[in-house]
């Protein structure tokens, strides 16, 4: 048809045409997580429709019957296994001019936020508030080491609808379901389950993957997508990890940091019951303790670990399980950050009240140190926590009291001592 289509304007004396193609990989790609290898190659392969397509988008770019053709994909995997069929493509994704497409600036969000805050409420008065939290959610996407950090705009934009629904609401969730990766794509891109336990370990407790910046610019073909050493820049390629630096892929927000303590529970088959977390949850809204809450990670979280694992995890794999169980109960009532950036440097976990609800202006510090259980018995026996963790996280409080003064703030110091017991005291100047 399309081949017809090229014809009649030729015949006819008619512009050039411009073929537009949005997601050209959606389908092959939806063939790879589901297992069916063999009918993905019949499709990418030899004289397949999709081959045949982009043959006649060759041929007509060649005699001059198209100008141009601009297409938009989640993966090279596809384009380069249609190589020899299209071997014109040039692939403009990591052109430092072009990045900015791929999000929106902080300058951008700052006047699509303050469009929306003047449109849907009642002005500027919660910018601060506002911003803080999408910059923790939705920000820390760098497609270059050096390249400016965007927000990645689909969720953002899904968090501003909501938003504006709301008049000015804190919706309860802060990513749509239906653009949470599937899982499929981790299962079949590690091949096995050890190798994915050993991916989202080196995530959620080492909180980076090494990487060769040679290969983010390089087209690879479905063999080589999952081939293990490409596994951080499959991840890349899909969303799901940013770039530190030359060397190291992160996670970019809290966002995608819920969503991999998601697959890490799963994968190691930590129950998520309601029964063991709900009646503390439920407490804490009407007293507002929270000790309890630490109690309840210890003992019904990570009470479920094996004890060969508390040797492996860190602060990091705390302070990120703690945010993901809080934030799975607490989420109308708190806005959620950790390793929170401030002058006295990064606080490992905050929570702060929504606006609009009984819970606004009440703000949690907490500061995490995590022993091994060779020092457990020392840190147990402490009836105070050591005097340069106290001066750390009031130093937290009293950068968050400067920004935000309107804030109620409580500060704590949690330790975890392997799978031996917890302390947790609040502290005050």
């Amino acid at each position: 048809m399309l081949e017809e289509a090229l014809g009649y304007a030729r015949e006819h004396g008619l512009p050039k045409v411009y073929v537009l193609i949005d997601e050209y990989d959606n389908f092959t790609n939806q063939l790879l997580t589901a297992y069916k290898d063999p009918l993905y190659e019949q499709v990418t392969t030899k004289d397949s429709f999709l081959r045949t397509f982009f043959k006649v988008i060759k041929a007509g770019i060649g005699e001059g019957s198209i100008c141009t053709c601009f297409c938009t994909g989640v993966l090279p995997v596809t384009m380069d296994d249609l190589t020899s069929g299209y071997n014109i493509a040039e692939i403009l994704t990591l052109e430092p001019e072009f990045l900015s497409m791929l999000g929106f600036t902080y300058k951008e969000a700052e006047v699509y936020l303050r469009y929306v805050l003047d449109t849907y409420t009642e002005g500027q008065d919660r910018f601060d508030d506002v911003w803080q939290l999408i910059v923790n959610n939705y920000d820390g996407y760098r497609f270059l080491p050096e390249a400016e950090p965007l927000f990645n705009s689909t969720i953002l934009t899904y968090f501003f609808k909501k938003f504006a629904v709301r008049k000015g609401g804190i919706p309860s969730e802060l990513v749509d379901e239906n653009l949470r990766t599937d899982i499929g794509w981790i299962r079949h891109l590690t091949l096995s389950l050890e190798n994915a336990k050993e991916m989202l370990d080196a995530l959620v407790i080492d909180d980076e993957l090494s990487y060769n910046v040679s290969d983010l610019s390089s087209k690879f073909n479905k063999r080589k997508f999952f081939d293990k050493s490409i596994y951080p820049v499959s991840l890349f390629y899909l969303g799901m990890t940013t770039l530190r630096s030359n060397y190291r892929m992160v996670l970019p927000n809290l966002t995608m940091r819920s969503i991999y303590m998601d697959y890490y529970n799963e994968m190691n088959h930590i129950e998520g019951n309601a029964q063991r977390y709900v009646p503390t949850y439920e407490r804490f809204t009407e007293e507002r303790r929270f000790e309890p809450l630490v109690q309840n990670y210890f003992e019904q979280y990570l009470g479920q670990f094996p004890a060969q694992v508390f040797d492996k995890i860190n602060e990091n794999f705390i302070r990120c399980s703690f945010f993901e169980l809080c934030s799975r109960y607490l989420s109308s009532c708190y806005t959620f950050a950790i390793e929170q950036n401030n002058s006295a440097g990064r606080s490992d976990f905050e929570m702060t009240g929504i606006p609009g609800t009984d819970y606004y202006k009440d703000d949690r510090l907490a500061e995490f140190k995590y022993f091994k259980a060779k020092e457990a018995e020392r840190m147990l026996a402490l009836s105070d926590p050591r005097p340069e963790d106290v001066a750390q996280v009031l130093a937290y409080a009293k950068d968050t009291k400067v920004k935000f003064p309107h804030y109620h703030v409580r500060s704590y110091i949690v330790y975890i001592c392997a799978n031996k017991g917890w302390k947790c005291w609040e502290v005050t100047p």
